[in-house]
């Protein structure tokens, strides 16, 4: 039973980390980059993404957004083939999406630039599904790391418009594979003494997470949390759970705390001077506190 609450829990303290960089990855995908994806027209606010209809199924689309031509654009990703079971499955959130909230609505399918079978269109009797495909091939990300690189060799500072390209690396064509391209961009970001602020940052690092939890298998996304656990955004999912542990009681924020320590990578050592500082505890104090809650 203990065994069962345990795995719950870090289920729990897993999604917690993971909808934060959604909902920050959301927030930014709709105010900077639908444009650079060729996806017209202007959000006015990010839609509900769970629907749950009669037979007590939910589905989960990655991002909606509600445009202010009063449709809705539906975002999807997908890192292999798109087959007729997915083109299915969108056509099935589409309709219960639409019946529920009563908008027409587009699916846009982003596809990294390995994706050979680019199927877009269903056909079902005399009904013709379709989604519009989106995939950067043409881009080099070779080419962008090296074009900033050279910029950086010479000292000169990066700009915004220097960065934002970075976030869609994994969808263009090139030698480095998807997780490195990842990787770099977020050491890249990490270490740019770009004129943005912190809060541009952290949503740039939580949409490039986003790629990684779509696009990557579980050992190439451990490497990316890695990294992840060094940048903005890594920290400010600490500070959430401090947050939201607060609320609760200063026991359950240590808890909460050490949990997500471990989702982001921090080693036991690691934890125990995060406990150290944020809570202002002895060292002894800290590893006891740790030990307690060390998984």
């Amino acid at each position: 039973m203990a065994s069962q609450q345990n795995i719950e829990q870090a289920e729990k303290t897993s999604w917690h980390h993971e909808d934060l960089a959604m909902k920050t990855a959301a927030q930014y995908l709709g105010e900077e980059l639908l444009p650079l994806l060729g996806i017209r027209g202007e959000v006015e606010y990010i839609a509900p993404t769970e629907t749950v209809k009669l037979e007590t199924r939910q589905f989960y689309q990655d991002f909606n957004y509600a445009m202010k031509e009063g449709n809705w654009v539906h975002l999807e990703f997908e890192s292999d083939e798109i087959t007729r079971e997915d083109l299915k499955r969108f056509r099935e959130y589409e309709a219960a999406t639409s019946r529920a909230y009563k908008v027409d609505i587009v699916t846009y399918v982003i596809c990294s630039a390995d994706v050979k079978e680019l199927l877009c269109e269903l056909k079902a009797g005399i009904n013709t599904y379709r989604v519009e495909v989106i995939r950067l091939k043409g881009k080099d990300a070779d080419r962008l790391f090296n074009a900033i690189e050279e910029k950086r060799a010479k000292g000169v500072v990066l700009t915004k418009t220097d960065l934002v390209p970075l976030l869609l690396t994994p969808l263009m064509s090139g030698n480095l594979e998807i997780g490195e391209r990842i990787i770099k961009s977020l050491k890249i970001l990490h270490t740019a003494e770009a004129p943005i602020t912190q809060l541009e940052l952290e949503k740039m690092q939580a949409f490039l997470y986003i790629f990684a939890d779509n696009f990557l298998d579980k050992n190439k996304l451990a490497k990316v949390k890695e990294v992840i656990r060094m940048t903005l955004l890594g920290e400010m999912s600490i500070n959430d759970g401090i947050e939201q542990g607060i609320e609760k009681g200063r026991e359950q924020a240590l808890q909460v705390v050490i949990e997500i320590c471990e989702e982001l990578g921090l080693t036991f050592e690691q934890t125990v001077e995060k406990v150290e500082t944020r809570f202002d505890k002895e060292p002894r104090s800290a590893r006891e506190i740790v030990e307690r809650y060390w998984k």
